[in-house]
């Protein structure tokens, strides 16, 4: 493929390069995939109003999320595995953020280690953080967050159970992954990624194997982390992690509003809505249907972002109008990893920021910090939005 234009084109290439089984398991949903889907599918349905003779001569995508500033409000979502789509991907992918000027998160379950990644960059990045029943190894796993220089914490507050995903067990993926003669057979056709994965070292769970007591090997891995996520995950743990943490606190996989305030109430700086890529709940709310109820029920002085779906750059300047100040993308950058390593990490980005600077122009808008639903199309988004939106027009 010779010119990548879309997320479309970097996924189609992902796909021919990247084997079956970790292909799939970032290009899928649980069950029906129903919510999986609509995530995607319910931002078509919001359409904009083409606005005319406005000077659009000065636009910026740049603002800031969690007073940092970012060059759109776009950042890189936790996701495991990053490393099974390319050879140090987590790595990669850090570097390209840190390079684009914006927000990388590393997942619990990352490929890569915290140390890994800060050996290899200069910006702070994020951690995201799975609540375990193990707590001396999360208090463990924080301490190297901070010592790593991570300037946020993100904790998924939506795992307690690990969703169906059909794929996932047809494909064989487990830790470690079943190499059965299929699966052999279709790495074979994948030369590119055998290559980098003969070339790393990188192809356990970094910050797992070695510092959980009795992870060892990737062997011992399996029984683990069948038994340590914590269906006991409660608002009074998200208090003790924020007093351990010390530091900014993010609150992911939120979809209803009493959990917004719930999550408000406990200090939280910003809150992600999320249905963890429609990977979890089948049948859930997408997320942007979610976002306006979100938005009016934690007010103005929590940051909330919006996760899941997103494909394009016109799909964040949607979430902005309906009250995002920030954005998450999974499967766009992974798309871009599995295609073309760093570079595609890169082209994601760049293909994301187009989008949002053209389409602010054609609305006549200037800052993503001013956007509104005045620019939408009246009846196309999702109602329910509260009191604590901009003001309509602005600019």
């Amino acid at each position: 493929m010779a010119v990548i234009t879309t997320i479309e084109d970097l996924r189609v290439l992902a796909q021919r390069r990247v084997p079956r089984m970790f292909y799939e398991y970032v290009d899928s949903g649980s069950w029906t995939e129903s919510t999986y889907r609509a995530n995607a599918d319910d931002f078509g349905g919001i359409g904009f109003r083409q606005r005319v003779a406005v000077n659009i001569e000065h636009r910026s995508t740049r603002t800031t999320m969690l007073g940092q500033s970012v060059a759109m409000p776009v950042a890189l979502a936790p996701t495991g595995m990053t490393g099974m789509q390319h050879a140090d991907g987590e790595i990669l992918a850090a570097r390209a953020a840190e390079a684009f000027g914006v927000p990388f998160t590393l997942s619990t379950v990352s490929i890569c280690s915290i140390e890994d990644v800060a050996a290899h960059t200069k910006a702070p990045f994020w951690f995201q953080l799975y609540v375990m029943r193990d707590r001396d190894f999360i208090e463990r796993l924080i301490d190297r967050a901070k010592a790593a220089g991570c300037s946020a914490l993100m904790v998924t507050m939506d795992l307690q159970i690990s969703g169906q995903r059909h794929k996932d067990i047809k494909n064989g993926l487990s830790a470690p992954p079943k190499l059965t003669l299929p699966n052999i057979a279709n790495m074979m056709t994948k030369p590119r990624w055998c290559m980098g994965m003969l070339g790393t070292r990188r192809r356990t769970f970094g910050n797992i194997v070695g510092h959980a007591k009795g992870v060892d090997d990737i062997g011992s891995l399996a029984a683990w982390s069948a038994a340590q996520f914590d269906p006991c995950l409660s608002w009074d743990d998200v208090e003790w992690i924020k007093k351990r943490w010390g530091g900014k606190l993010v609150l992911k996989g939120v979809l209803d509003p009493e959990d917004a305030r719930a999550a408000r109430d406990t200090g939280a700086d910003a809150i992600v809505v999320s249905n963890h890529g429609g990977r979890q709940l089948d049948g859930a709310i997408s997320s942007i249907r979610a976002l306006p109820d979100i938005v009016a029920a934690v007010g103005r002085d929590t940051e909330v972002w919006l996760d899941g779906g997103i494909r394009s750059g016109q799909d964040v300047i949607k979430a902005m109008a309906l009250g995002a100040k920030g954005t998450l993308i999974g499967r766009p950058f992974l798309y871009g990893l599995g295609a073309m390593g760093e570079a595609g990490v890169r082209r994601a980005l760049e293909v994301i920021a187009k989008e949002m600077d053209v389409t602010m122009a054609l609305t006549g808008r200037t800052t993503v910090d001013r956007l509104d639903p005045s620019m939408l199309i009246p009846g196309s988004y999702p109602t329910g939005i509260g009191p604590y939106l901009p003001e309509p027009g602005g600019r």
